[in-house]
């Protein structure tokens, strides 16, 4: 589509769509346009009949990443107000991606941090290249998770594993994401699209209305909780933009140099 900017959105064959997300100067990191973008996108393909649509599969485009994480540029900027209107597009898109009646997968190639694990996070499942890496660093620039990582990562990895990722905002190699059931499959990056389209194949040879309405019927049984889960971390998000270690975290990013935290 000639509209989009900062991704692609092409149908391959078998009514198989691709979603690419293409900055790769900057990583394929999620400013306002890409998340507006992402959104226009999948309201196309909610809009096709299944003949058209089939599966969608998200990726990014370079070798190094699939989306390094939000645009803290961007980010740095914001009070309290746009923060939080910020995280609930950023949400409400992945909510979206999240209902899309149609299988989403997630193919991920490269860094998958902050916004990018949340992006992968909520696709339908994941499956990663040996040199993909995971994790939400957002405590390291004073900030927390605000497109859905602290209510999507629980449901993924478990409590306890979430909380220790999140406080930590250490990173998570292919193989570590693998064995705590975050990613479905770990491959050679030469054979991430080949092992997702042999996943897809199996799917397309099933009833399309047996899984997508098995797909409503998980949704509906996990987001139930996601939703009130979501709306508390958008204001979460937004009342952080308020302390001074945020601002010192994003500073610190954007300037190269190590942050400073006093605890306010």
């Amino acid at each position: 589509n000639a509209d989009f900017q900062n991704i692609k959105l092409e149908k391959k064959e078998n009514a198989v769509w691709f979603l690419t997300l293409n900055r790769p100067q900057a990583l394929n990191a999620l400013n306002s346009q890409t998340l507006n973008e992402i959104g226009d996108a999948l309201r196309q393909l909610s809009e096709m009949d299944y003949d058209n649509a089939k599966v969608l599969v998200v990726t990014g485009s370079g070798e190094k990443a699939f989306v390094a994480g939000a645009d803290i540029k961007e980010m740095s900027d914001l009070n309290a107000d746009q923060a939080q209107a910020f995280a609930q597009k950023g949400q409400s898109v992945f909510h979206e991606l999240n209902l899309l009646k149609i299988p989403v997968i997630a193919a991920v190639n490269g860094f998958a941090l902050g916004g990018g694990c949340e992006l992968a996070l909520a696709c339908d499942f994941i499956i990663a290249s040996e040199n993909a890496k995971f994790g939400l660093p957002e405590v390291s620039l004073g900030l927390i998770p605000g497109f859905g990582g602290t209510a999507r990562l629980l449901g993924a990895v478990g409590l306890r594993k979430a909380r220790e990722l999140t406080f930590t905002g250490e990173m998570l190699s292919a193989a570590e994401a693998y064995r705590l059931g975050l990613v479905s499959a770990v491959v050679p990056q030469a054979e991430l699209i080949p092992t997702v389209m042999k996943k897809v194949e199996m799917i397309l040879v099933k009833s399309a209305v047996a899984v997508g309405l098995s797909k409503k019927s998980i949704n509906e049984a996990y987001d139930l909780e996601v939703e009130k889960a979501l709306s508390n971390e958008a204001e979460i998000f937004g009342s952080i933009f308020e302390s001074v270690d945020s601002k010192e975290g994003m500073a610190a990013f954007l300037e190269k140099r190590k942050p400073t935290f006093i605890g306010k």
